[in-house]
């Protein structure tokens, strides 16, 4: 459990619990919880994020492409950018997440505890398959941060949807049939949309033929494609879910050659570990410049990390100063561990701390707490230790001082 124990925080917080979802017990409704309770509100249609809940709150695209793979139930769905009553104190606004089609982030507006928003997963990139990703302001922000390393910077679309056209066209002309592995909801869409201007006919495979033609019916433009067919396949493109290469749908294709269309191919190996020709970064999710922009855009006063490297993206935010937490993780607390003597301190150091005149160390330094921490262990006298901890602490930020606190009591 998450708990506001900052001053940043009103008293009156919103409280956070993670268990295969995220539970909201102040208002008794869960957002994308992974098996079926009374309540939940759902981002979007991809099988990781549904269950058959008695309650469903989401878009109206969601619904449809969830009960796709859901039997019927009871849907509350809402169009993007209406305010609803959840509960006596609270209402729900959707908001366009910009990952797949539908896609929605929910904005919780209560009486007592303020705006949170909780963001499903989500990219600021413009898709050609998808809604624009709103940009809401709240004081408590949850969100998705798959990609939270700054290692993960993709390339812009256009520049990765030529690279992906021109494998596509020199598979074909060497006599091949090029095949685009990405997920049937959502990638396949986007890829089929991208090479609408190739002037090359796409096949799906059944799963993404299925979805695909949901797309169609709320009303999204769609290049041509056909279904797959294995005995018509050449000078096509197919695009078909992730397949491994002794799968029985690739056997049904001789001459074939595959790329992984995924975020993850920004990493070196891509096309060793997914066991293809090639690799394309096309991703769904914001990357890590996205994620710092979007945290920069919603001024949240504290922000919970979810998913992929939530811990490591956590701890970028509160170096930058904003008070953040992976939600369902144990968090480690630092302080900042770098140049330890004041002469040494860059002037361009996010945080401006002064020496103190009895020592060269900074106050915020480690080894200053490590010093005064031996200090009141050797000291017999408790007026002493008082004294000794009240000086320390009085010399550090808000901040850090809470962090001491908590060091000091070892727990």
């Amino acid at each position: 459990e998450v708990r506001a124990d900052r001053a940043t925080v009103p008293p009156m917080s919103w409280r956070v619990e993670f268990r295969s979802g995220v539970w909201l017990p102040q208002i008794g409704w869960w957002l994308d919880a992974h098996f079926p309770v009374a309540r939940s509100f759902v981002s979007h249609a991809h099988s990781d994020h549904i269950a058959a809940h008695g309650e469903i709150l989401c878009s109206a695209v969601t619904s449809q492409l969830m009960r796709a793979r859901l039997p019927e139930g009871q849907d509350m769905f809402l169009p993007f950018g209406h305010t609803e009553a959840l509960t006596a104190e609270c209402t729900v606004t959707l908001h366009p997440a910009g990952h797949i089609l539908g896609s929605a982030q929910a904005l919780l507006s209560h009486e007592s505890l303020g705006r949170l928003l909780y963001t499903g997963d989500f990219k600021l990139r413009p898709g050609l398959s998808a809604e624009r990703c709103a940009l809401p302001q709240a004081d408590v922000l949850i969100m998705e941060t798959t990609f939270g390393k700054p290692q993960y910077v993709f390339p812009p679309t256009e520049e990765v949807m030529r690279a992906i056209t021109a494998f596509c066209h020199l598979a074909v002309d060497e006599g091949a049939v090029p095949v685009l592995f990405g997920y049937s909801l959502g990638k396949s869409q986007e890829l089929l949309c991208g090479l609408a201007a190739a002037g090359l006919p796409v096949m799906l495979h059944p799963q993404a033929l299925r979805l695909t033609r949901i797309y169609a019916k709320t009303g999204i433009a769609l290049p041509a494609y056909t279904p797959f067919d294995a005995a018509s396949c050449r000078g096509h493109v197919v695009i078909c879910p992730p397949q491994g290469p002794s799968s029985p749908f690739l056997r049904q294709i001789p001459r074939r050659r595959t790329a992984m269309i995924s975020g993850w191919a920004v990493e070196p190996g891509a096309v060793h570990r997914y066991q293809c020709d090639a690799a394309f970064p096309l991703s769904d999710h914001a990357d890590y410049p996205d994620l710092l922009r979007f945290v920069e855009a919603v001024q949240p006063k504290r922000v919970l990390t979810l998913h992929g490297f939530a811990r490591e993206f956590a701890t970028t935010l509160r170096e930058r100063g904003i008070e953040a937490w992976a939600v369902g993780e144990d968090n480690q607390l630092e302080f900042a561990l770098g140049a330890s003597r004041a002469t040494t301190v860059a002037p361009s150091a996010t945080t401006a701390i002064k020496p103190r005149a009895d020592s060269a160390l900074l106050p915020e330094a480690f080894a200053r707490f490590a010093e005064t921490a031996d200090a009141i262990g050797r000291d017999e006298r408790k007026s002493e230790k008082v004294a000794t901890l009240t000086h320390y602490l009085g010399s550090l930020s808000t901040e850090a001082a809470s962090i001491a606190a908590l060091f000091f009591t070892a727990r």
